[in-house]
């Protein structure tokens, strides 16, 4: 027959003294040095993940973003023969590829140069992705263009192919993080294929955030004014760039405060929310490009 303890006030003084030692014997085990064997295991400390912007997404209208590893300078890696922004430091660099709405998913890759002239290729996938679509009624003549609105778009997209052209040098201390550049109901919009009464056009290629007319709209970043304008599709209009070929695009504005060349901080007012161009109301229509492509500027935000 075997004895059941529920408390040590229900032990024999014998076994109560034995359980005693145990218990001091287990603490004073706790309290010795690292032997040896347990030395040769060290515990690995928890790596510390914070967060890092843009997000990646290798989908379509995201950012993929590619360890290049230490390097004592700053390797130059390239999309074709576009530059890729490469932020980072000794310790690691990344680049950071946007990937254009039109890109077929499956295996893509980029190049890396570093100071010693040699090259190497760095492969990744691209993931499919279904976007939404979206049917809106606009006014006629924005959707069947007549010759002299058809002639004016052509200047206009000639023109804004040297704006998206701009590649500078990205700030040392750059943060890629992004302000909101207006309070709002921030719209899933971006990526949406858009249908314009009936006739299918190109995919949605920004975040459209809902504001009144004459809301102030801030600089994300800080970044350098190259562009300002009244365009047939975008309306009020301006652009930024934030260096590495990270550029910022404000559409639809009902007034413009800056002029090109001004240098932004981060916060400082650039314009004014409106609904010039081809709009269905007052927003704030706001494109992020990256090596040339669109990418979604949710990636750049916090959620």
């Amino acid at each position: 027959m075997h004895t059941r303890f529920r408390s040590p006030d229900d032990l024999p003084l014998p076994a109560l003294s034995r359980r005693c030692a145990l218990l001091l014997g287990t603490l004073s085990m706790l309290a010795l040095p690292a032997t040896r064997a347990s030395a040769a295991r060290p515990a690995k400390p928890k790596r510390q993940h914070p967060d890092v912007w843009p997000h990646a997404s290798q989908v379509p209208g995201g950012v993929a973003r590619l360890s290049l590893g230490p390097g004592a300078k700053r390797p130059e890696a390239f999309a074709g023969d576009l530059p890729l922004l490469v932020p980072g430091d000794a310790i690691e660099w990344t680049a950071l590829v946007g990937i254009p709405l039109a890109a077929t998913p499956g295996e893509a890759s980029i190049a890396v140069r570093t100071g010693s002239g040699s090259e190497r290729q760095i492969a990744y996938t691209i993931a499919p992705k279904q976007y939404r679509e979206q049917r809106l009624s606009v006014p006629p003549r924005t959707v069947d263009l007549s010759p002299e609105d058809e002639a004016r778009y052509e200047r206009e997209r000639a023109h804004l192919a040297t704006v998206m052209a701009t590649f500078t040098d990205l700030r040392p201390d750059a943060s890629l993080q992004m302000r909101v550049p207006v309070p709002g109901r921030r719209s899933s919009s971006f990526g949406l294929r858009r249908v314009f009464n009936g006739q299918s056009r190109n995919p949605h290629s920004g975040m459209d955030i809902a504001a009144g007319t004459g809301t102030p709209v801030l600089a994300p970043l800080p970044g350098r004014v190259i562009d300002t304008g009244d365009y047939f599709f975008n309306g009020g209009t301006v652009w930024l760039d934030h260096g590495g070929g990270l550029l910022t695009m404000y559409c639809h504005l009902s007034r413009v405060d800056v002029k090109v060349g001004d240098v932004l901080k981060t916060g400082e007012q650039l314009a004014a929310v409106g609904a010039t161009g081809r709009v269905t109301g007052p927003h704030l229509h706001w494109s992020v490009m990256l090596n040339r492509a669109m990418v979604d500027p949710a990636l750049f935000i916090a959620a």
